[in-house]
């Protein structure tokens, strides 16, 4: 069977972005990585928000074989996947106001804290009011979006602004708006997201630039083991038991 020329061009196109996020955006990678680091170090607690598909990257360094034991997922209920049903009602929430003032307070999440916020698109309501809440906290603000959709569509927040106007650092996905890579004849919609892949390459290389840090200042990045090897599930035991203050998602 002959190679898909539509694949073959997915790829072309993921690698092409993750070359640019690479190229461009290496200082804030940098800069997102110290301030994680210095999270830790600082004795504070690192969480992650994502709504709808953009959660999937929040997940992706929570609880997770080869990341640090002391990610939490920020989960805003209706919002954190596409099993809510019907799945229209997350995108709905994500445009209600004060939905992220009452996660915030209800959560554990206090001043010296660390928050990254996942939004592609950055203008609804809920990462906007996310990250403003964040910073009144006290908390240290990462946003991972697209800069693009501030610059091409309007704020659906009534201040207008984005998630990028209230964050300490922010990482540009640079993916295009209508997050979409190919077309093709006879296909009327453009297909193939790549979101999902950039947005956890930024994830997993601001995690990589955190133990860096940590170990670069003479301090053990307190990362997890995969429990399919060998002696997994001890090392882990002992890195929840020395961080149990700082793991939520045992509770």
């Amino acid at each position: 069977m002959s190679e898909s020329k539509l694949a073959g061009q997915f790829f072309d196109a993921a690698i092409g972005l993750l070359q640019r996020v690479r190229d461009e955006e290496s200082s804030s990678i940098t800069a997102a990585g110290t301030a994680v680091a210095d999270t830790v170090a600082a004795g504070g607690r690192l969480f992650a928000f994502g709504a709808g598909h953009s959660s999937l990257a929040a997940q992706d360094v929570v609880y997770r074989a080869g990341g640090l034991a002391l990610m939490n997922l920020l989960a805003v209920p209706g919002v954190v996947g596409v099993d809510v049903m019907p799945a229209t009602l997350g995108s709905a929430l994500e445009r209600v106001d004060g939905l992220a003032g009452a996660v915030l307070d209800s959560s554990p999440a206090r001043a010296g804290d660390l928050l990254v916020i996942i939004s592609l698109s950055g203008r609804n309501a809920l990462p906007v009011e996310m990250a403003m809440n964040a910073h009144a906290l006290g908390l240290t603000v990462i946003g991972v979006t697209s800069v693009a959709y501030a610059q091409q569509t309007e704020s659906r927040h009534a201040s207008g602004t984005f998630l990028k106007d209230h964050c300490d650092i922010v990482l540009d996905s640079h993916i295009a708006i209508g997050d979409a890579e190919l077309t093709h004849p006879g296909i009327e919609a453009p297909f193939a997201p790549a979101s999902t892949v950039v947005t956890s390459a930024l994830m997993q290389a601001t995690m990589a630039a955190a133990a860096e840090q940590l170990a670069d200042r003479g301090i053990e990045p307190p990362l997890l083991r995969s429990g399919n090897v060998d002696g997994g599930h001890e090392w882990n035991g002992r890195v929840m038991s020395e961080y149990a203050d700082r793991i939520f998602f045992r509770h």
